[in-house]
């Protein structure tokens, strides 16, 4: 008896263990890499809402390939090597198929190693400086010449704007998105002594000498912009500042490449009023896909949540990651990235999006004007643009290509012919 219940225990456990294991193959783990926690939290919370609602609705219609979607969050706590650290995680304990994650590019850049080194795959969601292609990341969010350099040209032909000073919080994305500027606007016949760049600490407050700076630039009459890479609540000083110094968005305008609906919801925007953003999405643009999505967002978060550009990208390459995973018909990274490429989705402006070889989306660039209600009134759209690895601006990059179909190399130099090896730590 003891051995034939033994045997038939020994049968219940293999068959527990041969149903558990059904189970896990029966799920696709998706990474959601976003801080919930620390400075980035406020935004970064958001695009974790927006994975997880994708996720939800993808489940509904079934999940991929007949299998279910299961989210893994994770939170690095707005502190960029525990990024590393929880990509590894993701990728090597909780074995997920995908990383929807970072928002700063130097939680990006921290992650870049561990992605390459264990072959995992990001989908990075917001805007950022270029100069880089990476083999394992999609890149939705735009690109310089998607966002940065139409705001200059906006700038320059609409508002004849003479003189620019470039103002941005002091880390990679602002340096290196206003280095790329100076050298376009020189080129556009601006002089370097037109040309103010200041850079400041996150959470700067005393906005005072820096804005007296920007209005002495025009002393001389010669029309004003700011093109502003400043990032989170230290904007809401600069704009005081601007507003107690009896500046309006008519005397300098400023363009903001980092203030959306996420951080305008819940502020006072009687400062704001006027001025100007520069992105690919705004909650306003008019489309069906957008009032479709809106609506679902608010059913699922709340009436008072609103949507933003990197949601939008979010859910670009969310879309196209369950398409190119039904085309690829696995979730292998090296045969979900071939299918990616050429991969189209309709975004949520009214146009289509497709997936570049360099590894970065076509997106449409809009400008908006700030509502008193934290809304945009969109005021310039273009058709679709072709993001841009390497910027056309910068001598050492205007001679590099992305290409990972043809050429299998994300730092192609046209020149010499050759692959470089991009430096994935930053």
């Amino acid at each position: 008896m003891k051995f034939t219940k033994s045997l038939l225990l020994g049968k219940g456990l293999a068959t527990l263990f041969a149903t558990g294991a059904l189970a896990e193959e029966d799920t696709i783990k998706i990474g959601v890499l976003h801080s919930l926690s620390g400075t980035m939290a406020i935004s970064e919370t958001t695009l974790k809402d927006t994975v997880l609602m994708l996720v939800d609705e993808q489940n509904k219609k079934g999940g991929v390939m007949g299998k279910k979607l299961e989210a893994v969050v994770v939170d690095p706590a707005s502190d960029w090597p525990l990024f590393a650290e929880k990509a590894r995680e993701l990728l090597t304990v909780n074995d997920v198929d995908v990383i929807f994650g970072c928002w700063t590019s130097v939680s990006r850049k921290s992650v870049l190693p561990v992605i390459e080194e264990l072959n995992g795959l990001l989908f990075y969601p917001v805007q950022y400086e270029g100069e880089e292609s990476s083999k394992n990341v999609f890149y939705t969010g735009a690109a310089p010449n998607q966002q940065a350099i139409p705001a200059v040209d906006y700038f320059l032909e609409e508002l004849g704007v003479e003189k620019f000073a470039l103002l941005g919080t002091d880390y990679v994305y602002p340096r290196t998105t206003n280095n790329i500027l100076e050298s376009y606007l020189q080129q556009k016949g601006i002089a370097a002594e037109d040309i103010f760049v200041n850079y400041t600490p996150f959470g700067h407050s005393d906005w005072s000498k820096i804005v007296a700076d920007v209005v002495a630039l025009g002393a001389d009459g010669k029309k004003v912009g700011v093109i502003s890479t400043i990032n989170g609540d230290a904007n809401i000083g600069f704009y005081k500042e601007l507003a107690a110094a009896g500046v309006s968005a008519d005397d300098i305008p400023v363009v903001a490449f980092s203030v959306g609906e996420e951080e305008l919801s819940g502020l006072d925007t009687t400062n704001l009023v006027g001025h100007l953003a520069a992105w690919n999405y705004f909650q306003s643009a008019e489309s069906p896909a957008n009032e479709e999505f809106v609506a679902a967002w608010k059913a699922t978060m709340g009436e008072e949540r609103v949507t933003n550009d990197p949601m939008e990208a979010t859910y670009i390459g969310f879309n196209m990651w369950v398409n190119a995973v039904e085309q690829a018909g696995t979730t292998e990274v090296d045969a979900v990235s071939a299918a990616m490429i050429g991969q189209e989705f309709p975004n949520l402006t009214g146009s289509m999006a497709t997936m570049l070889p360099n590894h970065h989306l076509t997106k449409p660039v809009l400008i908006g004007e700030i509502r008193d209600d934290g809304q945009f009134d969109i005021i310039s759209q273009t058709d679709p643009v072709p993001g841009d690895a390497w910027t056309d601006f910068l001598p050492e990059s205007a001679v590099l290509k992305s290409d990972w179909k043809e050429l299998g190399c994300g730092m192609y130099n046209t020149e010499t012919q050759t692959c470089v090896q991009m430096k994935s730590n930053y």
